[in-house]
C-alpha cells in the first residue's frame, strides 16, 4: 500500500507538470503558426488547468472505471469552488469585476444542471458524451466570437490575462520538443495515476466513484490552487476566480464526456441522487456571492469559510457513508 501512494504522489507531480509542458508547447507552436494571441489564449491556454482531469478521465475510461471517470469530473468540480475558492476567500477577499465571469458564471449553473440529467437514468451513453463535446465546442466558438467582437476586451482582466500567459518568442523546435514530452508523459502518468488510486481504492473498500470524488478529485484540483492563490498575492481577483469558472466548465464539456465516448456504461446511482446536486448547490452559492448588478462585489473570508466548512462536511459524509 505504501508503494500506491509513492505512485499516486508522483503520479500527480509528472501529470501536472508534463500537462504545464504540453500546453506551453501546444500554445507557443500555435502562435508560431500564425494564430491570433487571443485564440491562443481562450482555447489552449484556457484549457491548461483541465488537461490533467482529461487525461485521467480518459485513462480511467480506458481502464473500464466509468465511475471513477465520472466523479473526477464532478468532485473537482465541487472540490474547486468548495475547497479552491474557499481557502483563496480566506486568505484575501475576491472582488468579482470582469463582465467575461459574469457572463460564465450562469452557463456553470446550466452544464452543471445538464450533468444531472445526463447521470439521471444512471447510464451514460456515447450519445449524452457526444452532445457535451458538441456542447464545448460551441463554447469556446462564442467566447472567442464575443471576445474578438468586444470593444474593450483589453479591461477585460479574464481575457487580458489569458492572452498574456500565450508564451511569446518561443522557438519553433523548443514549442515542439515541449508538445512531444507532454504528449508522451501526460498518458503514462495518468495510467499509473489511476492504477494506483484504484488499489487504494480497493484497500480501504471505496467504490470507484468514491475514489474519483475524493483523492484524484483533490489531487487534480492541485493546479487550480496554485493559480488562485497565485492570482490572489498579485492582486488578481479575476484571473483567481476565471480558473474556478474556466475550469468548472471544461469539466463538464470536455473532461466529462470523455467517460460516456470512451466507455458507456451503467454509472453509481449516487453521482445524479448526492454528486450532481451537491455540484449544483455549490454553483449556486457560486453565483449568489459573486454577482452583483450594481459595480464590484467581493467574496469575504465569512463566506469562503462556509465554502471549506462545506467541503469538509461533504468529505466527511461520502467517507461515513463507505463505513
Amino acid at each position: 500500500m505504501v508503494t500506491s501512494f509513492v505512485i499516486l504522489i508522483l503520479g500527480f507531480a509528472a501529470l501536472v507538470w508534463s500537462a504545464d509542458r504540453f500546453v506551453y508547447g501546444a500554445a507557443a507552436l500555435a502562435k508560431n503558426f500564425g494564430v491570433p494571441t487571443l485564440i491562443v489564449g481562450l482555447t489552449v491556454v484556457a484549457m491548461g488547468s483541465s488537461a490533467p482531469e482529461m487525461m485521467v478521465s480518459a485513462s480511467a475510461a480506458l481502464a473500464g472505471k466509468t465511475d471513477t471517470a465520472v466523479g473526477n469530473a464532478v468532485g473537482s468540480n465541487i472540490t474547486n469552488i468548495l475547497l479552491v475558492l474557499g481557502i483563496t476567500a480566506l486568505l484575501r477577499p475576491l472582488s468579482v469585476s470582469s463582465m467575461t465571469l459574469k457572463r460564465e458564471m450562469p452557463l456553470v449553473l446550466l452544464v452543471s444542471i445538464a450533468a444531472w440529467y445526463v447521470f439521471s437514468d444512471n447510464y451514460f451513453s456515447f450519445a449524452e458524451g457526444v452532445a457535451l463535446i458538441i456542447g464545448f465546442v460551441v463554447f469556446i466558438a462564442g467566447l472567442v466570437i464575443i471576445s474578438i467582437r468586444a470593444k474593450n476586451q483589453a479591461d477585460d482582466p479574464f481575457v487580458s490575462e489569458a492572452c498574456e500567459d500565450v508564451p511569446d518568442n518561443v522557438p519553433t523546435k523548443s514549442a515542439l520538443f515541449w508538445l512531444i514530452i507532454g504528449m508522451i508523459l501526460l498518458p503514462i502518468s495518468s495510467h499509473f495515476l489511476v492504477g494506483s488510486a484504484v488499489d487504494i481504492a480497493k484497500f480501504f473498500g471505496l467504490s470507484d466513484l468514491v475514489i474519483g470524488l475524493t483523492i484524484i478529485a483533490i489531487g487534480t484540483s492541485l493546479p487550480e490552487l496554485a493559480a488562485c492563490i497565485a492570482g490572489v498575492l498579485k492582486k488578481e481577483d479575476d484571473l483567481a476566480l476565471g480558473n474556478i469558472v474556466g475550469s468548472n466548465i471544461f469539466n463538464i464539456l470536455a473532461v466529462l464526456p470523455l467517460a460516456g465516448i470512451i466507455n458507456p456504461s451503467i454509472i453509481d446511482p449516487s453521482a445524479a441522487n448526492r454528486d450532481a446536486l451537491i455540484m449544483i448547490g455549490a454553483t449556486i452559492a457560486l453565483i449568489a456571492m459573486s454577482l452583483s448588478f450594481r459595480g464590484t462585489r467581493r467574496i469575504n473570508r465569512v463566506e469562503g469559510g462556509l465554502l471549506l466548512v462545506a467541503f469538509l462536511v461533504y468529505q466527511g459524509y461520502i467517507f461515513n457513508q463507505v463505513a
